[in-house]
């Protein structure tokens, strides 16, 4: 989901949905169609947070699986790496993305896919 065209492979499985431009319209299009248990890949905390907040899976795309427990630590470090931001310091930006990356995202990813259905 995108407010811009996305080229995505051919698939039955795959779907492009474009919405409006605007601040989180993209965001909210996709809480607003997500279930309970439905898996969203995002490195988005805010949306990560409001996933989690609508019983929905957050996985970033390096692995990181967020929970109801580590999500406020992570919204908390957005917010002091964004005030350092907007004071003027240089905080760099994320680290590359590795094959440590790959791998952790494919192991959370196969853990979703291979959980008991309830």
């Amino acid at each position: 989901m995108a407010n811009q065209f996305l080229q995505i492979p051919s698939s039955r499985y795959l779907r492009a949905i474009q919405v409006g431009a605007g601040f989180d319209v993209a965001d909210n299009e996709i809480i607003t169609r997500m279930a309970s248990q439905d898996l969203v890949v995002t490195s988005d905390i805010p949306l990560a947070a409001e996933v989690i907040e609508k019983d929905g899976i957050a996985l970033s795309p390096r692995g990181e699986l967020y929970t109801k427990e580590n999500i406020r630590a992570s919204l908390n470090m957005r917010d002091f790496m964004d005030s350092l931001r907007g004071s003027g310091i240089e905080t760099g930006g994320p680290p590359s993305f590795t094959k440590s990356d790959r791998k952790a995202f494919a192991d959370q990813l196969d853990r979703y896919l291979n959980r008991p259905s309830s």
